[in-house]
Protein backbone atom coordinates (compact mmCIF):
# COMPACT_ATOMS: atom_id res chain seq x y z
CA UNK A 1 0.00 0.00 0.00
CA UNK A 2 1.36 3.49 -0.78
CA UNK A 3 1.10 5.96 1.81
CA UNK A 4 1.36 9.22 1.14
CA UNK A 5 3.15 11.42 3.66
CA UNK A 6 7.12 10.49 4.69
CA UNK A 7 9.05 11.33 7.36
CA UNK A 8 12.78 13.07 6.64
CA UNK A 9 15.57 12.28 8.98
CA UNK A 10 14.55 14.05 12.01
CA UNK A 11 11.00 12.63 12.09
CA UNK A 12 9.36 15.38 11.02
CA UNK A 13 6.81 15.34 8.54
CA UNK A 14 7.05 17.82 5.62
CA UNK A 15 3.98 20.02 4.59
CA UNK A 16 2.03 18.14 7.42
CA UNK A 17 -1.30 20.08 5.99
CA UNK A 18 -0.96 18.75 2.93
CA UNK A 19 -1.22 15.04 3.90
CA UNK A 20 -4.23 12.90 3.21
CA UNK A 21 -3.77 9.65 5.69
CA UNK A 22 -1.37 9.27 8.34
CA UNK A 23 -0.26 6.13 9.43
CA UNK A 24 0.75 5.06 12.76
CA UNK A 25 3.02 2.50 14.01
CA UNK A 26 1.69 -0.24 16.78
CA UNK A 27 4.37 -2.80 17.61
CA UNK A 28 2.41 -5.52 19.45
CA UNK A 29 3.70 -6.52 22.91
CA UNK A 30 4.28 -10.07 21.98
CA UNK A 31 6.51 -9.24 19.43
CA UNK A 32 10.71 -8.24 19.40
CA UNK A 33 10.07 -7.75 15.85
CA UNK A 34 10.09 -3.79 15.11
CA UNK A 35 7.13 -2.46 12.71
CA UNK A 36 8.51 -0.41 9.27
CA UNK A 37 5.99 1.88 8.02
CA UNK A 38 7.04 3.83 4.80
CA UNK A 39 5.23 7.24 4.29
CA UNK A 40 6.05 9.32 1.17
CA UNK A 41 4.59 12.54 0.08
CA UNK A 42 2.80 12.85 -3.11
CA UNK A 43 3.61 15.18 -5.53
CA UNK A 44 1.53 14.45 -8.62
CA UNK A 45 -1.41 17.23 -9.02
CA UNK A 46 -3.09 14.31 -11.35
CA UNK A 47 -2.85 11.62 -8.47
CA UNK A 48 -3.47 13.85 -5.32
CA UNK A 49 -6.28 14.93 -7.13
CA UNK A 50 -7.62 11.92 -7.58
CA UNK A 51 -7.20 11.14 -3.65
CA UNK A 52 -8.98 14.09 -3.01
CA UNK A 53 -12.20 12.89 -5.47
CA UNK A 54 -12.10 9.41 -3.23
CA UNK A 55 -11.99 10.67 -0.20
CA UNK A 56 -14.98 13.65 -0.72
CA UNK A 57 -17.19 10.76 -2.17
CA UNK A 58 -16.41 8.83 1.11
CA UNK A 59 -16.82 11.73 3.26
CA UNK A 60 -20.05 12.54 1.32
CA UNK A 61 -21.07 8.27 1.91
CA UNK A 62 -20.07 9.02 5.93
CA UNK A 63 -22.17 12.17 6.67
CA UNK A 64 -25.43 9.88 4.97
CA UNK A 65 -24.68 7.26 7.04
CA UNK A 66 -24.52 9.84 10.22
CA UNK A 67 -28.05 10.76 9.30
CA UNK A 68 -29.41 6.98 8.59
CA UNK A 69 -28.09 5.43 11.43
CA UNK A 70 -31.96 3.66 12.47
CA UNK A 71 -32.35 2.39 8.98
CA UNK A 72 -28.32 1.27 8.95
CA UNK A 73 -28.70 -0.46 12.08
CA UNK A 74 -32.02 -1.97 11.47
CA UNK A 75 -30.31 -4.64 9.12
CA UNK A 76 -28.03 -6.17 12.30
CA UNK A 77 -26.40 -9.21 11.18
CA UNK A 78 -25.86 -8.36 7.51
CA UNK A 79 -22.81 -6.45 5.32
CA UNK A 80 -24.14 -2.75 4.62
CA UNK A 81 -22.42 -0.58 1.77
CA UNK A 82 -22.84 2.63 0.90
CA UNK A 83 -22.51 4.04 -2.26
CA UNK A 84 -24.05 7.31 -3.86
CA UNK A 85 -25.62 8.46 -0.07
CA UNK A 86 -27.55 4.62 -1.25
CA UNK A 87 -27.78 1.59 1.45
CA UNK A 88 -27.29 -2.05 0.42
CA UNK A 89 -27.76 -4.26 2.54
CA UNK A 90 -26.83 -8.20 1.92
CA UNK A 91 -25.24 -11.35 3.98
CA UNK A 92 -22.02 -11.09 2.36
CA UNK A 93 -19.04 -8.46 1.58
CA UNK A 94 -18.53 -9.26 -1.68
CA UNK A 95 -22.89 -9.08 -2.37
CA UNK A 96 -23.43 -5.74 -0.74
CA UNK A 97 -20.24 -4.64 -2.63
CA UNK A 98 -21.65 -5.92 -6.26
CA UNK A 99 -24.74 -4.30 -5.87
CA UNK A 100 -23.11 -1.02 -4.97
CA UNK A 101 -20.45 -0.81 -7.67
CA UNK A 102 -23.68 -2.07 -10.37
CA UNK A 103 -25.71 0.82 -9.23
CA UNK A 104 -22.90 3.44 -8.63
CA UNK A 105 -19.96 2.42 -10.61
CA UNK A 106 -18.44 6.12 -10.74
CA UNK A 107 -18.29 5.82 -6.49
CA UNK A 108 -14.66 5.29 -5.87
CA UNK A 109 -15.76 6.51 -1.98
CA UNK A 110 -17.61 3.36 -1.24
CA UNK A 111 -18.32 2.66 2.43
CA UNK A 112 -18.58 -0.82 3.73
CA UNK A 113 -19.35 -2.49 7.21
CA UNK A 114 -20.64 -5.55 9.35
CA UNK A 115 -23.58 -4.37 11.67
CA UNK A 116 -23.18 -6.87 14.89
CA UNK A 117 -26.20 -8.98 16.36
CA UNK A 118 -25.85 -7.72 19.28
CA UNK A 119 -25.88 -3.96 20.47
CA UNK A 120 -23.10 -2.51 22.75
CA UNK A 121 -19.64 -1.48 23.37
CA UNK A 122 -16.77 -3.86 21.53
CA UNK A 123 -13.63 -4.78 22.92
CA UNK A 124 -10.90 -5.73 21.22
CA UNK A 125 -8.24 -7.35 22.68
CA UNK A 126 -4.86 -10.02 21.77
Amino acid sequence: MRMLCKADASGMMPNESACLREVAMIQLATTSIPATVTMEAITDTTESGMIREVLARFELNSAWLQTHTSEVFAHRGKFIAIAGQELFVGDTIRDVVAQANAAHPEDSGLLTRYIPMERGPRIYTN
